[in-house]
């Protein structure tokens, strides 16, 4: 074996860049014209690019714990933290004395539900002030003037709105403020550690789109009203009159000035990563993608899958790789089995990824055939090579179980003051999870209960599937032999994560 032939060692230093809603359609790598992204392009242009990464468990926080824990949690519950039977992989880091650091904005983490999966980093640092994060109290009362452009109310209520008036300049917004503490560390911290994980969870582009000039002009140089910063969630959006056609186009546009701006200050990060050699892998990726339009859809409500949310970036850098391209399949879950891979970590618990290792080395043109993705409670996908297959519930919907030890959901207390998160009652019964003997609550619900909130205004019979070339998801096969085939590979795939059998019953699966 000559020296040219002999691999890269596997690194032992990774930084994870997770950008909130980050529509995949509309970077410049990936073929996007409408919004500049150099930072993430030039990125791009030294890494793995993957054309057929696909979100897993939705939203925000299930899609963090298929990245820190490895395992699917949609099937069984809506919104978590980490369970009493698995652990998140900074665990066993920290047992071995390997720096994991969290840098973040994210309010969910901080919030009952999320709260626990920042407690294992050797350090975190959470910077405040972004969507509902209760930071301020007030509004500033000297801030017209500030780079705080005035912007229309949401539906409801959020604190952003009184925390937005605090920022002197565009380096006190959120995002900047995190990539900014992210750039210190690995300038200030980073040299003096042979082994770490930087995990980077900036909230944006996620709403509100708010940006001071010159971003907030960037894209919609014509607008003269308030701006529109906060997006509807809507299914029909222009249709039903939720939004007009021109409204639409300037809350797109304000997605584009936040996805603009973060690339920007994703740039000092870059730089920064770059100081530190060719030895460390970096990870770019999402949760999940963002509506502004497509399929006339807006947020990420009750509605199907589209690619714009569900079809999602990634791209790697792995020390050794040439920058390439990859259609091999690929999920969320996957990366936490890549960096149990580089960091040796055989986790205790049931997961679900496939190492992407053999791919970034080139021992492997794919590591698996399929995946799985949904929302508790909605629509279920498998995703192949060929076709991408959602199915909805049928009926009523019903039988819906959730399973849980970690009793919450998503704090919607700003937009429903009086909502209560649902109780076990004496329904409930206790069982294992597949894979554990832990016991785990299982509780049923039935039609005029009291529900998660991911359960209401969901379509029934509501099917799709679209070839992978079908990329405006135009031709619906649904009814055609080709769906006799998604079902069965539906059904397989569930039933090899150890689905329960509840969501067999809901889908007409069983």
């Amino acid at each position: 074996m000559t020296s040219v032939d002999v691999p890269a060692p596997t690194p032992k230093r990774a930084v994870v860049v997770l950008l909130d809603s980050l529509n995949r359609h509309m970077l410049g790598a990936y073929g996007g014209t409408e919004f500049a992204t150099p930072n993430l392009d030039r990125f791009a242009a030294s890494s793995l690019q993957f054309d057929r990464h696909h979100v897993g468990s939705l939203p925000c926080m299930p899609a963090r714990h298929d990245l820190l824990v490895g395992s699917l949690d949609f099937l069984w519950r809506p919104w978590g933290s980490i369970e009493v039977w698995e652990e998140a992989i900074t665990t066993e880091l920290r047992r071995r004395g390997i720096t994991t650091v969290l840098v973040s904005d994210h309010p969910h983490l901080f919030e009952t539900g999320g709260e626990n999966y920042h407690v294992d980093f050797t350090a975190w640092e959470y910077v405040r002030g972004h969507e509902n994060d209760p930071w301020r109290t007030r509004p500033d009362p000297s801030w017209v003037g500030t780079p705080a452009l005035p912007a229309a109310a949401a539906h409801a209520r959020h604190r952003y709105d009184d925390s937005r008036t605090w920022f002197r300049d565009e380096a006190d917004f959120p995002g900047p403020r995190t990539m900014q503490a992210a750039a210190e560390w690995l300038r200030r911290d980073a040299p003096f550690h042979d082994q770490f994980l930087l995990l980077i969870d900036e909230f944006d582009p996620h709403e509100p789109f708010d940006t001071p000039e010159p971003w907030a002009s960037m894209y919609d140089a014509d607008w003269t009203g308030d701006r529109l910063i906060w997006p509807p969630y809507a299914v029909r959006a222009i249709e039903s009159g939720t939004v007009s056609e021109r409204d639409a186009a300037h809350i797109r546009s304000n997605y584009g000035a936040k996805l603009s701006m973060i690339d920007h200050w994703f740039g000092y990060v870059l730089d920064q990563i770059d100081a530190l050699g060719d030895d460390v892998a970096v990870i770019v990726c999402t949760d999940h993608g963002h509506y502004l339009g497509e399929h006339d859809t807006f947020g990420k409500p009750g509605s199907p899958i589209w690619g714009a949310l569900g079809h999602i970036p990634l791209m790697i850098r792995w020390p050794g790789t040439a920058p390439s391209r990859t259609h091999a399949l690929t999920t969320t879950v996957d990366l936490h089995a890549t960096l149990c891979d580089m960091f040796s970590v055989e986790p205790e618990h049931r997961t679900h990824g496939s190492s992407l290792v053999p791919l970034l080395t080139g021992a492997a043109e794919s590591v698996r055939e399929h995946l799985l993705a949904g929302y508790w409670s909605r629509h279920v996908y498998v995703v192949d090579q060929d076709r991408t297959y959602g199915r909805s519930p049928v009926g009523d919907g019903f039988p819906l179980e959730m399973w849980s030890n970690r009793w919450s959901s998503m704090p919607i207390w700003h937009a429903a003051p009086g909502y209560r998160f649902p109780r076990p009652d004496m329904r409930a019964t206790l069982g294992s999870m597949p894979g554990s003997t832990a016991p785990v609550i299982r509780q049923p619900f039935a039609p005029g209960d009291l529900l998660p909130f991911w359960a209401y205004g969901i379509p029934i019979d509501d099917h799709h599937l679209y070839d992978v070339d079908d990329d405006d998801e135009v031709d619906n096969q649904v009814g055609s032999a080709a769906e006799s085939e998604a079902i069965d590979l539906l059904r397989y795939a569930m039933e090899t994560v150890g689905a329960p059998a509840h969501q067999f019953q809901r889908l007409g699966l069983s």
